[in-house]
């Protein structure tokens, strides 16, 4: 019955295209969410506007006297009453004490049971026991606690044991909110028994602290009911005003009490316009669904980016309400409008095509707003226009101050187009515009400059001058990378620009491609001398190994460069190219070696041989794959013809495709042609065939025999050129030939 109803729902599911609806629920919110912000912002009048609107806050143009004493019912008075008989009214929680202490207190004991098993596991390696702790849900401990765990005695770890439940049970008996949970925990040393030595205390305090959970709970609707009752028990307030007595003076500020006042005397109290709300809604509607339809042309994976719609909702919707306070009829105010800071942003935080439409938008915008002032809006547009033109992807400071000036520069022209010859204005009102002009493009790159910062650290934005920094070879990580693994380094710097030149041709991010190549295999320099391009002498440390081992070893490098880049605080975006520069591809020459020295009933796990992954989930992080995975095994393989090179090339990227490994990744076929074609085109300079120059002089009386060269233009020699497995790690063929077990090498 169970699958019967599961294969109904799938069909239906699948009928009315649930799963990609979900998909969309997030876009159009922020849609809807921004259509209402445009709309209302549109078709509200502010005071200043062609009709006067008289609200709390407004100036009143005007003094105003009440006529006669009136004595009338005050919505404003009654309703602060009611809010302060709200507010005094406490917050209600109940108390779970009991049940939720018993609850913790057998989680705990069942937590410490499994990881009293894993503990006694002592044929497991260190690195699966750990694994196994740290996945103890319940525990909630990190990699410095399980190191603690391991490193105690069976007697320290039985105090241990005893000692949590009993200390959980204290801390528990206390009344916990969600609020004071930070007070319990830090309360925790003070219930732990003095007999534990430092090591055992500081584990059973770190566990206790994991397992404290609040025990009383916020009942939202208990405090409700008591503050509506408390509310509903507050009497209609009424409010006196005496014949003559001034209600609100002209060029004084409305307050509520002053308009609730004149709503009562003469009606002053406005509404919205009718007429004005249809034509708002109308034009917002054309209006946004012309920009997303746009957006979607130019940049269709911004539909697939929760982020980056975020992003350019948040800027769009301070934008929005910035230019309705800011573009009104003033002699001046527009025209310091910073609409060349919105192209900026969005240009360096989102993209440039982005940025050209967004502009197109707000200028539409500006002059519904304004349109009897299309002077100001060329002004604006123009100027942004130019800005995002000139600041690109600002992999520099200095293009923040090249697009200022440009903003500034484009201003004057604009002025002096629309306003010369300027013969009704004064030399002060000259000096006015050129300082306005000029004012208005150092305010949109200090806005600019400062949003950047701000905005890209609050949604974890890339941005290119982080980009910049980090591929300086000076950072820290990059020096290692050179000093400790000098061979991978100079890998690294090769699929660089491999995966450069590929991301280029495709419209992705070069610059990311780039430094993400830079730090992928960074790892490397926690044991650089298991890697075979790092091998200077021949020998090899595998020998020594079994293959699961040197597999893991191998795998590892990933987990230490995901460590390396949390320590030096890379950015997100580049841990992901540490993550799946492999995806959950097979260290395979290891794999095949345990299958051929198992026993005949012995079963190899195919998983301890695999990458962790996740497979790419990006082009960027694709096309680092692919150029990785090209560059070891060319390097590896030195094919002596274009042909092998591109059947080499043929032959590696369609098993990534085969395999699944690109799925994710958002890459089209016609995209993988164009990294096919550059791949060739680079790998083709760099690892050309060479031939073997003779030696400057010849023996006449030897019969010499001229060397006999390889298809590589290699003469004979004892050394093997490094192997690879394709469908797997790279191999590289013993130094010697007496050497019988090859040394791993990393794609």
């Amino acid at each position: 019955m169970t699958e019967a109803i599961r294969r109904i729902w799938t069909k239906f599911r699948r009928a009315f295209h649930l799963d990609s609806l979900r998909q969309l629920a997030l876009p159009l919110m922020m849609v809807l969410s921004l259509s209402i912000v445009l709309v209302g912002l549109l078709a509200w009048r502010l005071p200043y506007g062609s009709r006067l609107l008289l609200q709390p806050g407004d100036i009143a143009p005007f003094t105003l006297v009440s006529p006669q004493r009136i004595t009338y019912e005050s919505e404003v008075l009654t309703e602060r009453a009611r809010e302060r008989a709200a507010q005094q009214t406490p917050d209600q929680y109940d108390a779970q004490e009991a049940t939720v202490r018993r609850q913790q207190v057998t989680l705990a004991r069942a937590a410490l049971e499994q990881a009293t098993e894993i503990r006694t596991h002592q044929q497991d390696t260190l690195a699966r026991q750990t694994n196994d702790l740290m996945a103890i849900d319940a525990l909630g401990i990190d990699a410095a606690t399980v190191v603690q765990i391991l490193s105690l005695s069976d007697e320290q770890w039985a105090q241990v044991v005893r000692e949590v439940p009993i200390a959980l049970d204290r801390v528990m008996r206390m009344e916990i909110r969600e609020s004071t949970v930070n007070q319990a925990r830090r309360s925790a040393p003070s219930v732990i028994s003095s007999a534990l030595d430092d090591v055992s205390s500081d584990v059973v305090i770190q566990l206790v602290k994991n397992l404290i959970l609040p025990n009383s709970f916020y009942n939202a609707e208990r405090t409700a009911a008591l503050r509506a009752e408390a509310s509903a028990a507050i009497s209609p307030q009424f409010a006196t005003l005496t014949e003559g007595e001034t209600v609100i003076r002209s060029g004084d500020k409305a307050t509520a009490d002053q308009a609730e006042a004149l709503s009562i005397l003469s009606g002053f109290q406005s509404t919205w316009d009718f007429w004005t709300a249809i034509r708002s809604v109308i034009f917002g509607i054309v209006l946004l669904t012309a920009t997303i339809g746009t957006l979607i042309r130019v940049r269709r994976r911004l539909l697939t980016n929760p982020r980056e719609q975020a992003l350019l909702l948040v800027i769009t919707v301070i934008w929005l309400l910035t230019a309705k306070f800011m573009m009104v009829n003033h002699p001046w105010l527009p025209f310091f409008f910073p609409l060349a800071a919105y192209g900026i942003l969005v240009s360096v935080l989102c993209d440039l095509r982005v940025a050209q439409v967004l502009i197109s938008m707000f200028t539409l915008t500006l002059l519904y707003m304004l349109p009897a002032n299309a002077a100001v809006v060329i002004y604006q547009a123009l100027g942004a226009i130019m800005a995002v033109l000139v600041v690109g992807r600002a992999e520099r400071l200095t293009f923040f101050l090249w697009a200022g000036l440009a903003v500034s520069i484009t201003n004057l022209a604009v002025m002096v187009a629309m306003f010369a010859p300027f013969e009704n204005y004064s030399s002060t009102m000259l000096v006015e515009m050129l300082t306005v002009a000029t004012g208005n493009g150092g305010l949109a790159v200090a806005i600019a400059l400062i949003a950047y910062f701000v905005l890209g650290n609050i949604f974890g934005i890339t941005t290119p001058l982080q980009l910049t920094e980090l591929s300086r070879p000076t950072h820290p990580l990059l020096r290692q990378l050179l000093l400790k693994a000098s061979g991978t380094y100079h890998h690294t710097i090769l699929v660089s620009n491999l995966a450069e030149r590929a991301a280029a041709a495709i419209g992705a991010d070069a610059l990311l491609v780039r430094v993400g190549a830079y730090y992928h295999d960074i790892g490397k320099t926690v044991r650089p001398y298991f890697f075979a391009e790092n091998i200077l002498d021949g020998s090899s440390p595998h020998e020594k190994l079994d293959p699961l081992t040197s597999a893991q070893i191998i795998i590892s490098h990933v987990k230490d460069g995901v460590d390396l880049a949390q320590k030096y605080k890379l950015p997100d975006r580049i841990q992901d190219f540490i993550r799946e520069h492999h995806g959950r591809s097979l260290v395979k020459y290891f794999y095949l070696q345990a299958q051929r020295q198992g026993e005949n009933d012995e079963i190899i796990n195919e998983e301890d041989f695999r990458y962790p992954g996740p497979n790419p989930r990006s082009r960027e992080t694709a096309v680092l794959m692919l150029a990785d995975t090209c560059e070891a095994a060319v390097r590896a393989m030195r094919p002596a013809s274009r042909e092998e090179l591109e059947l080499m090339v043929n032959r590696l990227i369609d098993e990534r495709i085969a395999n699944g490994e690109l799925n994710e990744s958002n890459l089209t076929f016609k995209e993988l042609q164009v990294v096919k074609e550059v791949f060739l085109h680079v790998l083709q300079g760099v690892h050309h065939p060479r031939i073997k120059y003779p030696d400057n002089a010849v023996t006449p009386e030897v019969d010499a025999q001229p060397p006999t060269l390889h298809e590589n233009g290699a003469g004979p020699t004892s050394y093997h050129p490094p192997r690879r497995e394709l469908g797997g790690v790279e191999e590289t063929a013993p130094a010697l030939p007496t050497t019988q077990h090859p040394a791993a090498m990393d794609g």
